[in-house]
């Protein structure tokens, strides 16, 4: 199994922290935001994990030389879902992880994940309002939800009231060999008929979230399941996410659950 991390992104509602190094670099705890997050793949036995970087690359490669690093060098002017297929390459040749690079999550969440047999899986937060109770930055406007029946995912966007929410998609998600092709045949679709032109809410198709062309793969028949963690995540996109992350993020989140 491969992982890729998406980090192209300055971070700018990070600031200061970001003003000379990747939002992936701030500190929680003893280490850095990356450090936790390899540490969850390689408690699981991920070890090869691609990075796919922009803003401050350099800074990653030279510290982090033993991953395999893709550059967005327009990542000024894209977005998430562009950096992911960056990494394209890397999808035809097996199942991968992916996930965001400013987010913590526990290895528990990869082995849950691995432990899932379908061909695509979203890892959703169950306990995702208790953690928005202390967001005023981060409303639950701009949490990415989702609404399930019976396993199955049946919408993934912003605009879900969060009365009907399931939970917070993590941004985590594993794509079997069968799955990366769905991804890949549904992003190849819609670029050529949107290249340049807004696209379910963002301005360009370049500017579009994974979460928009998850929802167009939902509606045009793909299956997506649900891996679900009740709280051992936390996203960090504001400087009142990175406070909170270092009170309450410990060494604790290291320890792998089975069963």
């Amino acid at each position: 199994m491969r992982a890729i991390i998406i980090g192209a992104g300055r971070g700018s509602r990070l600031m200061p922290t970001t003003e000379n190094s990747p939002k992936c670099f701030a500190e929680v705890g003893d280490q850095r935001i990356l450090d936790w997050t390899l540490d969850a793949f390689r408690a699981n036995g991920v070890d090869d994990i691609c990075f796919v970087g922009g803003y401050c690359m350099s800074a990653v490669e030279e510290r982090y030389p033993e991953l395999t690093f893709r550059f967005n060098d327009n990542w000024k002017n894209n977005n998430v879902l562009a950096s992911l297929f960056y990494a394209e390459d890397l999808m035809e040749e097996g199942p991968f992880i992916c996930c965001y690079s400013d987010i913590l999550f526990s290895p528990n969440v990869i082995s849950m994940l691995l432990e899932n047999t379908d061909d695509i899986a979203l890892v959703v937060d169950t306990k995702w309002e208790d953690r928005y109770e202390h967001r005023t930055q981060h409303p639950p406007d701009d949490a990415e939800k989702v609404i399930v029946q019976q396993g199955s995912i049946l919408q993934v966007n912003r605009d879900i009231d969060p009365e009907d929410a399931y939970g917070e998609y993590t941004g985590v998600a594993k794509f079997s060999t069968a799955g990366a092709g769905a991804l890949r045949r549904h992003y190849h679709r819609l670029r050529e008929t949107y290249s340049g032109l807004p696209f379910r809410g963002a301005s360009v198709f370049e500017k579009a979230y994974k979460i928009q062309l998850f929802e167009e793969m939902l509606e045009a028949g793909e299956t997506f399941c649900h891996v679900d963690t009740d709280g051992e995540y936390i996203e960090i996109d504001t400087q009142e996410d990175f406070d909170y992350a270092r009170k309450h993020w410990t060494t604790k989140h290291l320890v792998v659950s089975h069963g």
